[in-house]
C-alpha cells in the first residue's frame, strides 16, 4: 500500500489557461460512469424553456465545452461567443425540480452536460462562475445549493443574473468569458435573454440522453473491495459546508508529476479508477502546518486503530471510510494532527490528516447513516480547493487523549466505533469515546 501511494501523491495536472483569468482543465475525454453520476438529468423538473440560448446585449451565446471542466465535467468555465446554435450554446431553465424548491427562481442548466450555473465566490478570482453538478456536489447526491438559484418571475428578458446566494452580485460578460461583478442595472454586460429560433417553452422531452465523447471513453476497471456506490438521492456536497473563514494562504509544496502509475488502478466508489492526478491536486499537503503529532496512530479505547485504505474512496481518494482494526503500524494507520494551517485558524481545534493521502477526517450528518465518517478534501471542497470547514475540526487542548467533537456540531455529536468502522453518537462523556494520539 505504501508502494502504490508514494507513487500516486506525485501526481499533478499542468492546465492550461484558454482565457485570460479563467482556470482552464482541459481533458481529453470524460470518465463516463463518474459523468454520469454526477449530473443526472431531472426528467421531472418544469421547465421554463428548454434548449435555450442565452444571449448577450451585444448578441453573442452563452457557451460550454465539456471537456474544458474536469473529467466528469464539472468546474467548466462559462464562455461568451458567437451563436451558432451548437449544443453547447443550449440551456435548460429549471424553476421547480429536485434541485430547486424556491418559488421565484431558476436553475440555469447547460442542455449539454445537465451542469448548473454556479457562482462561488471562495474560488480565485476570474474563476468563480463555473457549471457545477445541480445540487452543489462534485458526485451529483446534492439537492438545493443557492450559489445555483437566481431569481426569475417570468419572461425571456432581458435580466440580471443574481445569485440567491451573493446579494448585491451580477453575473457579467468579461471579455470572452461569464464573471462576477456588483450588480449595475445600467450595465449592458449585465442583461441576458433567453431564445432563439430553436428555443422551446415549457415542459422538455423526457429524453435524457448525453452526446457521447468525441473519443471513445474506457470501460471502467472492476472496483476492488465492497464499499457500496453512493446513491444519487443522497443529499449534500460532500462536507457540511459552514460559510468558510478566510485565512492566511501558506505556500503548499506542489505535486510533481514524477513516477506517475501509467496502469488503471480500482477504486471502490464513483470512478472506479483512480485519477492520480486529480487525487494530486485535492489532497495537497500543507508543509507549513503546524503539527502536534506527525505520523502518530489515533487508538480507540479498545485500542484499536483508526485505519483508511487509499483505494476505498472515488477517483481522487475523496469518500474514504475509516476503518477500526488492529494496530499493525501500517501507513494506513498514520495521521498528522495540525493545529494550524491552510485549512485551520480556528485555536483549540484541530485537523486530523491522513498522512498517507492528505485527506481530512470528516463528519457530514447529511449523508447515510453509516457513511457519515469519511475522509475528504482538506477545506471540504472535492478538487482541494476549500479553506476551512467546521466538519473537519475537533476541539483539541494539546492532550494525546481526546474526543472527536467535530466542530459543526457544536460537541453534540463524538464519533465513536461502530464496529469496525468509525461512526457517530452523542457525546456522553464517558471513556469509550476517548481515543489516543501517539
Amino acid at each position: 500500500m505504501v508502494t502504490i501511494r508514494s507513487a500516486l501523491v506525485l501526481a499533478a495536472a499542468t492546465f492550461a489557461f484558454a482565457f485570460p483569468a479563467v482556470e482552464r482543465r482541459t481533458v481529453q475525454q470524460l470518465d463516463q460512469a463518474a459523468f454520469d453520476e454526477a449530473h443526472p438529468r431531472d426528467n421531472g423538473a418544469t421547465r421554463a424553456f428548454s434548449s435555450t440560448q442565452i444571449k448577450t446585449s451585444n448578441g453573442q451565446c452563452l457557451f460550454v465545452d465539456k471537456l474544458s471542466g474536469d473529467f466528469r465535467a464539472n468546474l467548466t468555465p462559462v464562455q461568451v461567443v458567437d451563436c451558432d446554435d451548437s449544443e453547447g450554446q443550449k440551456w435548460d431553465i429549471i424553476t421547480s425540480g429536485e434541485h430547486n424548491d424556491q418559488a421565484g427562481t431558476m436553475l440555469v442548466v447547460s442542455t449539454l452536460t445537465q451542469a448548473c450555473l454556479n457562482f462561488d465566490p471562495r474560488r480565485a478570482a476570474g474563476n468563480q462562475v463555473l457549471l457545477f453538478s445541480c445540487g452543489g456536489r462534485a458526485d451529483g447526491e446534492g439537492q438545493v445549493a443557492d450559489s445555483q438559484l437566481f431569481p426569475f418571475a417570468v419572461g425571456s428578458g432581458p435580466l440580471s443574473l443574481a445569485p440567491v446566494s451573493a446579494a448585491g452580485t451580477c453575473l457579467t460578460v468579461k471579455g470572452n468569458v461569464l464573471d462576477q461583478a456588483s450588480c449595475d442595472k445600467g450595465d449592458a454586460n449585465q442583461s441576458f435573454t433567453f431564445g432563439n429560433g430553436g428555443g422551446v417553452a415549457g415542459p422538455a422531452p423526457t429524453s435524457s440522453a448525453i452526446p457521447a465523447p468525441s473519443a471513445p471513453l474506457p470501460a471502467p476497471a472492476p472496483a476492488s473491495a465492497s464499499i457500496s456506490t453512493p446513491s444519487t438521492t443522497a443529499v449534500a456536497q460532500g462536507p457540511a459546508q459552514n460559510s468558510p473563514t478566510p485565512s492566511p494562504t501558506p505556500e503548499i509544496s506542489a505535486p510533481t508529476t514524477e513516477n506517475v502509475p501509467q496502469s488503471a488502478i480500482p477504486v471502490s466508489r464513483a470512478g472506479l479508477v483512480l485519477d492520480a492526478k486529480a487525487a494530486a491536486e485535492a489532497n495537497v499537503r500543507d508543509d507549513t502546518a503546524t503539527r502536534a503529532f506527525s505520523s502518530a496512530s489515533v487508538k480507540s479505547a479498545d485500542g484499536k486503530c483508526l485505519f483508511i485504505d487509499p483505494l476505498a474512496g472515488d477517483f481522487r481518494e475523496n469518500l474514504i471510510p475509516v476503518q477500526l482494526k488492529a494496530c499493525d503500524g501500517s501507513a494506513g494507520e498514520k495521521f498528522d494532527i495540525i493545529t494550524r494551517g491552510k485549512h485551520i485558524d480556528v485555536a483549540d481545534s484541530m485537523l486530523v490528516v491522513s498522512t498517507v493521502t492528505q485527506g481530512c477526517l470528516n463528519f457530514d450528518s447529511r449523508r447515510a447513516a453509516g457513511d457519515q465518517v469519511i475522509l475528504f478534501s482538506c477545506g471540504g471542497r472535492a478538487d482541494g480547493e476549500g479553506l476551512v470547514t467546521d466538519s473537519q475540526l475537533f476541539g483539541f487542548k494539546g492532550d494525546s487523549s481526546t474526543r472527536l467533537a467535530p466542530n459543526s456540531d457544536k460537541g453534540a455529536t463524538c464519533l465513536v466505533p461502530e464496529g469496525n468502522v468509525l461512526g457517530s453518537g452523542a457525546c456522553d462523556g464517558s471513556q469509550g469515546q476517548l481515543f489516543t494520539i501517539g
